[in-house]
């Protein structure tokens, strides 16, 4: 076994390897670019060297640099985690040549299954089903154009080298298979280095099944069962589990064998993933779609549900070592559900976030696991991948790994940075979900539902609850805790208090709240949990242990916490999402005025969607929707444009997004141009209408 591993990534990933290698007794090395010198795997591995600066060019994807640390810490081996280079064949074949160990497949494995036509082309020869698609590599755009015509529309773009939904293209018009070619081809160039596409059939409510494999040096090749990952948004995973609802022990095994096959096929070592896309009306009719020469994001639930230790198996394979075990000792017991906690807002059609850590509270222990790579006080910048974490639960069956994962969500606390984790509990909670009745389009059809309509009343409560000033003592001196109105008593867990909130134009509702240490634990009853009450013989009377609102069945209670609060405004977090209040004087001089036992709130200004790229500088300001670096700008001042022209491009955490005319109209200002870094709801540039429009 080695004695010294580096480690040549960053964040969660970085974080799990180095757990590994700490149990395993090998010393960890850590880089780092001057944006994460303060981040938690610096912290947590045994030494840690600088590679560059922020831009992952000139740090994570510097081959020169990574190798340069590896000599300069006298590693053996390296890890690649995912990501970055873990699927880069020069940076394999770069550590052979230096004398390094590469913990995960050789150079030509890792270049075969990288280029998804010749891997196509390859395990079709095997005998592996493979989805319709395009042939030849390096197609031109009117090459492509003439493919997506003769398979049909919907067609669906993909990167060549890609991965991770990066650069895929869902086309359903043909009228608009130029531009969105061109489009692809700029993501796939900024995030792989590589624009070569191809196109593929698409496939209607499809489910996205893999198969986790294992192959040592010795030809020994074992399958680890199936992960279902057709929760996606945007073609990226956001919740993963095994075992599937959908696969009989017979297409477990059938799937398992094809996913062996192909793993052959290419002469495969170590940890690896074979993709498949399966029609939900018809399972038995898989198609291969690609292989991840690495380890996956989603590797813990399959770790849950086996007992071993994935990062563990690929350091063996490394060494030289065999597998040791056979098909017939892999063992799938109970049921394991992972949840990608991300910078983002889903409001905001899932754009990437940003900020510091201000707190952070994480579940861990028993039935819940959480890798992350956060820690308090640190920024989350737009230069990365905007996952910061995930989120394991384990139950005996598939409904207790639910609930618990819905519970440990709610207990998950990351203060000044927007994350998805409300919007992850509403999706755990959605019927379809509940019953396994997936398909990759789920997300996106229902996605109005999995989001708050409005603003929830409970939040307005918080806002009082928290805005409350503290209870002043008499003359400045010693303040009877008894005469609060807190919940607080002697030696014991605070009561319930109970609270009537009247909105302007709105019935009452009762808001329960106890202190939970510096937050507020909020119940609050709705007609939908008093009917599924009543119907299971249930008392609906809130209590600590049964959740309230939207979304929050058969999970812990929502817990409200101020993010921020000044003399203008209040930002608060609430069941995962972020609300701001913002100052407008009542007569009495105070922006929240108390009526005998009801509150009134004057005025909210949520952290709400700007999806049109429209600023606060009127109906024709384009604002950038998040922080991050033009990359393309496609008009000048003077130029006339029609309503939904692509004007901008604007580039954060490895996504693109397009920033349109919001009408027809002449562009009269244009305060950026290709490279400029900007703000979120940074000015772009002003389309001013036409005076036809205006009439």
């Amino acid at each position: 076994m080695f004695s010294t591993v580096l480690v040549a990534n960053r964040g969660e990933i970085a974080v799990r390897v180095i757990r590994t290698l700490r149990q395993l007794g090998i010393r960890s090395v850590a880089v780092f670019s001057d944006a994460d010198a303060d981040a938690r795997h610096v912290r947590e591995a045994d030494t840690a060297v600088r590679i560059g600066p922020a831009a992952a060019a000139e740090s994570y994807l510097s081959v020169e640099r990574l190798l340069a640390a590896a000599r300069r810490t006298g590693a053996e081996a390296v890890h690649p985690g995912y990501g970055f280079l873990a699927e880069n064949a020069a940076f394999a074949a770069a550590c052979a040549d230096a004398g390094l160990a590469f913990i995960g497949p050789p150079a030509p494995a890792i270049s075969l299954m990288g280029d998804k036509i010749r891997a196509k082309e390859t395990v079709k020869a095997a005998g592996v089903p493979v989805v319709p698609g395009s042939s030849g590599s390096g197609l031109s755009d009117a090459e492509l154009v003439a493919a997506s015509r003769e398979i049909g529309m919907p067609v669906l773009l993909k990167p060549s080298a890609g991965g991770g939904g990066k650069g895929m293209r869902l086309v359903r018009e043909e009228a608009v298979l130029a531009e969105e070619i061109a489009a692809a081809r700029r993501e796939a160039r900024s995030s792989f280095g590589d624009d070569t596409l191809l196109v593929e059939r698409w496939i209607d409510r499809p489910r996205h099944i893999e198969i986790q494999v294992l192959a040592d040096s010795h030809g020994n090749v074992v399958h680890l069962g199936e992960r279902e990952c057709s929760l996606q948004r945007r073609h990226q995973k956001v919740i993963e589990e095994a075992p599937s609802v959908l696969l009989t022990p017979e297409l477990r095994a059938s799937m398992g064998a094809a996913a062996v096959e192909a793993a052959r096929s290419c002469g495969y070592v170590g940890a690896g993933t074979v993709e498949f896309i399966v029609p939900g009306g018809d399972p038995s009719s898989y198609y291969f779609m690609e292989m991840n020469t690495r380890l996956q994001v989603e590797h813990p639930v399959t770790e849950l549900v086996t007992g071993l230790d994935l990062v563990e198996q690929q350091l063996r394979v490394a060494a030289g070592a065999e597998l040791g075990f056979g098909q017939g000792d892999v063992v799938l017991t109970g049921h394991a559900i992972e949840a990608r906690v991300c910078a983002e807002d889903p409001a905001r059609g899932f754009l990437p976030s940003g900020g510091t850590v201000l707190a952070l509270s994480e579940p861990s222990g028993g039935a819940v696991r959480t890798d992350s790579g956060l820690l308090a006080g640190v920024p989350v910048g737009s230069a990365y991948d905007p996952m910061l974490s995930k989120v394991i639960a384990y139950g005996p069956d598939r409904a207790t790994a639910l609930r618990v994962l819905r519970g440990a969500l709610a207990d998950t606390v990351i203060l000044g940075v927007q994350t998805n984790t409300g919007f992850l509990r509403r999706l755990l909670a959605h019927p379809d979900v509940v019953s396994g009745d997936l398909d990759t389009g789920l997300v996106e059809r229902d996605l109005p539902s999995l989001l708050p309509e409005g603003v929830p009343p409970e939040v307005y409560a918080a806002a009082a609850l928290l805005s409350r000033p503290p209870v002043a003592a008499a003359g400045g001196g010693w303040s009877d805790p008894f005469d609060a109105p807190t919940g607080w008593r002697l030696g014991g867990t605070p009561a319930w208090t109970v609270h009537h909130f009247r909105l302007p134009g709105q019935d009452p509702v009762e808001v329960r709240s106890r202190p939970q240490g510096s937050d507020t634990e909020l119940l609050l009853p709705t007609a939908d949990d008093d009917a599924a009450a009543a119907g299971s013989g249930r008392n609906p009377a809130p209590t600590a242990s049964e959740a309230r609102g939207p979304g929050r069945s058969l999970a812990a209670p929502a817990r409200a916490r101020i993010v921020s609060r000044t003399a203008d405004t209040l930002t608060l977090e609430l069941d995962g999402f972020t609300h701001r209040f913002s100052h407008a004087a009542s007569p009495e001089g105070t922006w929240l005025g108390r009526d005998g036992d009801s509150w009134h709130v004057q005025d909210h200004d949520p952290v709400a969607a700007a999806l049109d790229g429209r600023g606060q500088g009127g109906a024709g300001t384009l604002a950038a929707p998040m922080p991050g670096t033009v990359t393309v700008v496609k008009v000048a001042v003077g130029d006339e444009v029609v309503a939904g022209q692509s004007l901008l491009v604007v580039e954060a955490m490895k996504m693109e997004h397009v920033i349109s005319a919001p009408h027809a109209g002449t562009v009269t200002e244009l305060d950026v141009t290709p490279g400029t870094t900007v703000a979120m709801d940074q000015v772009l540039a002003v389309v001013t209408p036409d005076e036809e429009e205006g009439r």
